[in-house]
């Protein structure tokens, strides 16, 4: 995987002006299945966020997402990745940065998606699936929401 970037993260000094608290090459690359590899740019765990302080959010504990908070993510999907239908208790905004990609969902409609295509995506069962001979790498922002309510059923976190 090649995933690579520059993080870049403000804060304030002591007299409480804007600087730049850190401009490094994003570390903290993880694999959490074949052929997908992801970067938390940044997580809080608190709405709204707090901003005090030089804590980097990026190093959390955290799943898929967090509870009461937000997770920025970069994930890159090879080529034939390893398939994951899951649904998140989260809105999530993700912008195609490169590549291609499909997204089946559970009712047989297919998404094709490419590189400039935003997505919002509100707590439906989907899934990730290059079938491109390039990888694709999108940026998400995911926001804690309540669990899906559909017919009195409660749709939770799943996969």
């Amino acid at each position: 995987m090649t995933l690579k970037f520059r993080r870049v993260v403000t804060g304030h000094d002591e007299n409480g002006r804007a600087v730049v608290k850190i401009d490094e090459v994003a570390k903290n690359i993880t694999a959490s299945r074949p052929g997908v590899s992801a970067c938390v740019i940044w997580a809080t765990d608190t709405s709204p966020a707090d901003n005090t302080g030089d804590f980097d959010g990026s190093l959390r504990k955290l799943g898929t997402t967090i509870k009461n908070g937000s997770v920025f993510r970069i994930i890159e999907f090879a080529p034939g990745c390893a398939p994951r239908n899951h649904r998140t208790d989260s809105i999530d905004y993700a912008f195609i940065l490169s590549g291609e990609i499909d997204m089946p969902l559970d009712d047989g409609t297919e998404v094709h998606l490419k590189a400039g295509d935003v997505l919002v995506q509100r707590g439906t069962i989907h899934n990730w699936i290059n079938r491109g001979t390039q990888s694709c790498v999108i940026a998400f922002i995911l926001i804690d929401a309540k669990p899906v309510m559909v017919g009195g059923k409660t749709l939770n976190a799943a996969g």
